[in-house]
């Protein structure tokens, strides 16, 4: 059967398959990571290993801890949890980087955790960044992170791939920066949400690695939950510096000559006729200088039309895994040599690593920002979310090369950020206003869209084993939600979120409460939740999941869901199926209650659910799911990740 590289790259880091079994997309799967990173966070994580009654790691070599986050913060309580953090690591034998090293992703592919063909992991959003290197990067929630530390594997589901077809060659002056920014603009209606993109066409070999690093790193804005570039020379030679750095410093076995040869003779790459879930096409002579925003990556507006409207700039920043690497400080000092910043705005730079200010350093690259009157922070995240010095106050306007600019994220929820290239950002901070270096062409025609989309193979509503404890099945009345992007807020209101006070029972009482205050009223113990696309999206908290389970809800279908409230609701063993065929039919069934005010419509009838078959029936017709395999079941087993270690550990 054929596969796409990121099924292959599973495939070789799975755990348990049956035998003579393929990885396909949709598949549960048990997963050994090469590596899990936390940074910051890794306090959090640690709260969590403690109350599994677990002694020690499973493999103290797979995690790597990373401060980063909140490192410009001096005072005694951080100091004391990264002093905690650092014994913590020492205790168990973990490598750990202090504060001041860097950004952990860039950290991740300094010190050679990263590999073409490898699969590493990240309590951290923006783990994505790993395939530029060939490698699947994605992100876990912290009881994932928890999880690993213990027992050394993570389930997953295996996403679709979208194919992005690359062709031609970037213009001067056109980044990386500028490509997805792009896409984002582009394609902005969920066409890759949750899929793993994968970067292909002759136009890829005209991108350098930090290029890759930068759009990589922006898939996770786009919606997806990976992006992939193949190993090319480029990522070889790439990785046969980060080699000769790493023997510099000692650890000549992260990447071994042997190592180098196997990436040059086999890389890792699709079969030709795998199947992908859409295909993308994109000319990069096409792409212009492109700017996001304010306060989202899907609104992408040319330079050229921006600059135009001389909207003026208060703030400006070089900071980020996305966009602090070597070749974007030397792009803004070559912006900024023999200039000043404009009277009024601050400009802000942070090197994603102490290596990179280092060596910006000794090109003269970083002092010419300063003496153009960069104001310097540490290697580290800080204003990207909204730490430490130089965030953005009411009214104010900023513009950054980092990779998010929602509302309050850099700050004041009143003020505006927008996103550019390292160029024109530093463009902008010398001006006073958005706008690009004098030399930049902002010319040029707008590239096309174009997209194929492509059916899934058939798999008949696949038959799985169902473990003893679990369900074969399930009969229940349905409760349609008729919306789609039904948030975490909507599920779970913040009022409660924050409270260690409020009972299963309690839970129950407010569930729904800021999507449909009667919701609680009417749901009984058994029903069954039919809701549109994108279910659970939002914050991160579980407890939306959790109060659906105290209120008696046996299981959600929805068409799609946000992966961090799917990560969330399994790890509790709340049982999630992604059926979109269901959803479609429900949708029109129930189109003109739909078109009213109401918010739960209720199905008595019910539907029936055959786990073993991978089969949902209503009304009499059938609709295949992906089958609930092993790892699911036995989480719901065990009544979750949690208690499934705990158990393990007696």
């Amino acid at each position: 059967m054929a596969q796409t590289v990121i099924e292959k790259i599973v495939q070789n880091h799975a755990l348990d398959l049956p035998a003579g079994h393929e990885v396909q997309a949709g598949d549960f799967v048990t997963l050994r990571p090469d590596h899990v990173m936390t940074h910051d966070n890794t306090s959090a994580v640690m709260l969590k290993f403690q109350g599994l009654g677990v002694e020690r790691f499973a493999d103290p070599a797979q995690p790597v801890f990373t401060l980063d986050h909140n490192i410009q913060d001096l005072g005694e309580k951080n100091q004391a949890k990264y002093a905690a953090i650092a014994e913590f690591a020492r205790r168990h034998g973990v490598t750990a980087y202090p504060a001041g090293r860097g950004i952990g992703h860039q950290i991740m592919v300094e010190e050679g955790y990263v590999k073409p063909g490898g699969f590493c992991v990240a309590s951290d959003s923006h783990s994505n960044t790993y395939g530029a290197l060939g490698a699947l990067g994605t992100p876990v929630v912290r009881t994932d992170a928890a999880a690993l530390w213990a027992t050394g594997k993570v389930w997953w589901q295996v996403p679709p791939t979208v194919q992005v077809v690359l062709t031609g060659k970037l213009r001067p002056g056109v980044t990386g920066k500028d490509v997805i920014i792009t896409l984002c603009g582009m394609y902005n209606q969920g066409e890759v949400l949750n899929t793993v993109i994968e970067f292909s066409g002759d136009g890829v070999a005209s991108l350098s690695m930090e290029e890759r690093l930068t759009i990589a790193n922006m898939t996770t804005e786009w919606g997806a939950l990976a992006g992939w570039f193949p190993v090319d020379e480029t990522c070889l030679a790439f990785m046969a510096g980060r080699r000769a750095w790493l023997t510099e410093q000692g650890h000549p076995e992260r990447i071994t000559a042997a190592e180098l040869d196997a990436w040059r003779n086999d890389p890792p790459r699709s079969d030709q006729d795998a199947w992908y879930a859409a295909r993308i096409e994109l000319d990069l002579g096409q792409v212009t200088p492109h700017v996001s925003g304010p306060h989202t990556l899907q609104v992408a507006t040319s330079l050229r039309e921006l600059a135009a409207r001389h909207i003026k700039v208060d703030k400006a920043y070089l900071v980020s895994c996305t966009n602090s690497r070597l070749g974007d400080i030397e792009q803004a000092a070559a912006v900024a040599e023999g200039r000043k910043v404009a009277d009024g705005v601050e400009f802000y730079i942070a090197a994603a690593s102490a290596p990179i200010e280092e060596a910006a350093r000794a090109s003269g690259a970083w002092q010419k920002l300063l003496d153009a009157g960069a104001i310097p922070l540490p290697p580290g995240c800080g204003p990207c979310i909204g730490l430490g010095k130089g965030l953005l106050e009411p009214d104010e306007v900023g513009i950054s090369a980092t990779n998010r600019n929602f509302k309050g994220r850099m700050g004041s929820r009143d003020a505006e950020a927008y996103l550019a290239s390292p160029a024109v950002v530093t463009a902008s901070a010398l001006a006073g206003y958005i706008t690009g270096p004098q030399d930049l062409s902002l010319d040029g025609p707008e590239p096309e869209r174009r997209i194929e989309t492509f059916p899934a193979p058939d798999r008949g509503g696949a038959t799985v084993e169902v473990l003893p404890g679990f369900p074969a099945g399930h009969e229940g009345r349905m409760l349609y939600l008729p919306a789609d992007n039904l948030n975490t807020d909507g599920i779970y209101g913040k009022d409660y979120t924050y409270r260690e006070d409020m009972t299963p029972e309690m839970m129950a009482e407010v569930v729904m409460e800021n999507y449909d205050p009667g919701f609680a009223k009417v749901v009984k113990p058994g029903d069954v939740i039919v809701a549109g696309y994108n279910f659970g999206t939002g914050s991160s908290r579980e407890q939306a999941a959790t109060a659906l389970m105290a209120a008696g809800v046996k299981l959600v279908i929805a068409g799609s869901y946000s992966q961090t409230y799917l990560r969330n609701a399994i790890n509790n063993g709340f049982v999630c199926i992604e059926c979109p065929a269901l959803v479609e039919a429900v949708k029109a069934a129930f189109s003109a209650e739909a078109s009213g005010d109401a918010k739960t419509i209720i199905d008595e009838e019910g539907l029936a659910l055959d786990f073993s078959n991978s089969k949902v029936t209503w009304r009499g017709r059938p609709f295949a799911f992906a089958p609930l395999g092993k790892p699911v079941q036995e989480i719901v087993i065990a009544g979750g990740v949690e208690n499934m270690v705990r158990q393990g550990a007696r």
